[in-house]
């Protein structure tokens, strides 16, 4: 995902010099070409998050384009009062791009797990929160947020995530993507998990539950249309984040589904709201928090009473 934003960024900047990109020290290896064809365009801020934020603002406010970048935890919560007094208070067009979502930097341990940001960035005023789930997501949503007026949090994976849609898709900012139909069960995913969410309604299909799945790439506006026929048209909700279960996706269904009054069997499936005791790659701490096929497969039937 991160290659698939930078490539579509740069494609955009060589086009548009109002389009800034800046880093916190972060991303050597892949934003070489960009800082070598496009000096005017990029700033290396340093390790100073707060700072880069900051000057992102300004540039914003002088007609610019700007996107910040780090690792996930690192441009969100580490300056989070600058987003909110800087960028959103100002209503600025600042993109802030996160790198690593997830468990992406699992070796690294619990300071660079990025678990909180995306309820914390949707309770940001004026904020509009994307999670991609593929590189073809992330293609478009770069475009999108670039294109949107405002600001802006997208969060990517690490690098070799694979392409899960198998065609063309009509990607919008606020809508969700079906990617199977179903009238058992829906299961709602955001970001990488949608990988996990359709090979879970493989294995349904073959057990005679048909499941819808839908992408939810972005958190906010949330496409409460789609989440309220889910629960209309389906036999049960699920959402499915590696994320905490608290402020992101399954608490923004959640909020929608107590709200609509429609009597329907609802569960979140994602992480506790707690430091994972544990350090490895990503798969590994997606085994340990029961976010692979099996575990979420067994949830499902549960929900279901199969």
């Amino acid at each position: 995902m991160r290659t698939a934003f930078l490539e579509t960024l740069f494609e955009l900047a060589k086009a548009d010099e109002r389009i800034v990109f800046l880093t916190g020290d972060l991303g050597f290896s892949v934003v070489e070409p960009f800082a070598r064809q496009l000096p005017k365009q990029f700033v290396n801020a340093g390790v100073a998050e707060q700072n880069m934020t900051a000057i992102a603002a300004g540039m914003a406010l002088s007609g610019k384009i700007a996107l910040t970048y780090s690792i996930a935890n690192f441009p969100t919560l580490r300056c989070l009062e600058h987003i909110r007094n800087d960028v959103c208070y100002h209503e600025a067009n600042v993109k802030i791009v996160a790198v690593g979502g997830g468990f992406a930097y699992g070796a690294l341990g619990a300071s660079h797990h990025a678990t909180e940001e995306l309820g914390v960035m949707r309770m940001m005023p004026g904020m509009t929160v994307v999670a991609p789930a593929d590189p073809i997501e992330a293609r478009l949503a770069t475009r999108a947020i670039v294109a949107h007026p405002g600001p802006c949090y997208i969060r990517l994976g690490k690098a070799g995530e694979p392409n899960v849609h198998e065609g063309p898709i009509d990607f919008e900012l606020g809508r969700a993507i079906q990617v199977r139909d179903g009238r058992d069960v829906t299961l709602l995913s955001t970001g990488g998990m949608l990988k996990t969410a359709v090979g879970v309604a493989r294995r349904l299909a073959e057990r005679g539950v048909e499941a819808r799945v839908l992408s939810l790439h972005t958190l906010k506006p949330l496409d409460t249309e789609a989440v309220l026929a889910a629960a209309r048209e389906t036999g049960a909700v699920v959402t499915l984040e590696q994320h905490s279960i608290i402020g992101g996706l399954g608490s923004a269904v959640a909020e929608v589904l107590a709200e609509s009054g429609l009597p329907v069997k609802f569960k979140r499936i994602g992480l506790p709201s707690a430091f994972s005791p544990r350090v490895g790659s990503q798969q590994y701490l997606e085994e340990q928090n029961g976010l692979t096929e099996e575990p979420v497969l067994r949830a499902v039937e549960g929900l279901l009473g199969r």
